[in-house]
């Protein structure tokens, strides 16, 4: 996952920002404490609301295009892995939907504050323990290496899956949660990982979100709340790196997807806190 020369180091940011409290530590996220791997369960703890959850979305896309933009400045590139938390993400279509207000209203009794995405693709729900990454690649010519990055992506991916002993393989099936063409499924399963791809002149970024555990939740979330939106979806659909047969601790992916990103390079760690957000998204 580079631009045309592949730099010699790379920063990986750690850690969380806020958008108003300052900084905070990464949530516990372990979800063997919470339900069992296929099980549901009753209304969850949420954060301060749907209102703080939107601030630490806001935060979070912040830091991100500050990377995109750092990244595209210097050269460097950068990479980030975290637990955004529990919410429901709609994109710009669900937002213009009919039943945009009872999909939002579905998500909020199922414990998912839902927050609108900047970008297309349809509904995601982010179940405690689902892990976002972003990875800023520096670029000297924007007009080649979409694909290219976008099949690096995906192999990355499953390789990084496999290696923490899920069986998993390219692909989705048929009415998945927000369907696109790079996506990870469990073999023969569920959708466990998608893709996407930004652009600008000097970087681009590759970001996508892996579900860990907690898939119980997210089927049962997803389902009244597609079905509100009008839009095809199967709760089968729904896969997890644990389902898979990989570990439910969302620590451990994230160290592993982590490092595969990072990719033998010299690593500079800093904090996301330290990332300037006056760049514009």
């Amino acid at each position: 996952m580079t631009g045309t020369d592949r730099p010699s180091r790379v920063r990986v940011y750690r850690g969380r920002r806020e958008s108003r409290e300052g900084e905070r530590s990464e949530p516990s996220t372990r979800a063997g404490s919470e339900t069992t791997r296929e099980g549901e369960r009753g209304e969850p703890s949420t954060r301060a609301g749907s209102e703080s959850t939107r601030e630490s979305r806001e935060a979070d896309r912040a830091a991100t295009a500050a990377m995109l933009a750092e990244a595209g400045a210097d050269g460097v590139p950068a990479v980030r892995v975290w637990a955004p938390g529990r919410s429901l993400a709609f994109g710009r279509r669900d937002a213009r939907a009919d039943g945009y207000d009872r999909a939002t209203a579905a998500a909020r009794e199922h414990g998912f504050p839902p927050v609108e995405r900047s970008v297309g693709g349809r509904a995601v729900a982010y179940a405690d323990s689902t892990l976002a990454f972003a990875h800023a690649i520096p670029l000297d010519d924007a007009r080649s290496g979409l694909n290219d990055r976008y099949e690096a992506a995906v192999s990355t991916l499953v390789a990084v899956l496999r290696g923490v002993g899920a069986d998993v393989e390219r692909g989705e099936p048929p009415r998945s949660y927000c369907p696109g063409d790079y996506s990870v499924r469990v073999a023969g399963g569920g959708k466990v990982a998608g893709i996407a791809q930004r652009v600008r002149r000097d970087a681009a970024l590759v970001s996508g979100c892996v579900t860990v555990a907690e898939r119980g939740p997210i089927r049962a979330v997803l389902s009244p709340v597609y079905d509100a939106l009008a839009v095809p979806f199967d709760p089968d659909s729904v896969g997890s790196v644990a389902r898979g047969g990989g570990p439910d601790d969302p620590n451990a992916v994230r160290d592993a997807v982590e490092t595969a990103l990072a990719d033998g390079r010299v690593v500079e760690v800093r904090d996301v806190s330290d990332l300037s957000v006056d760049g514009e998204d």
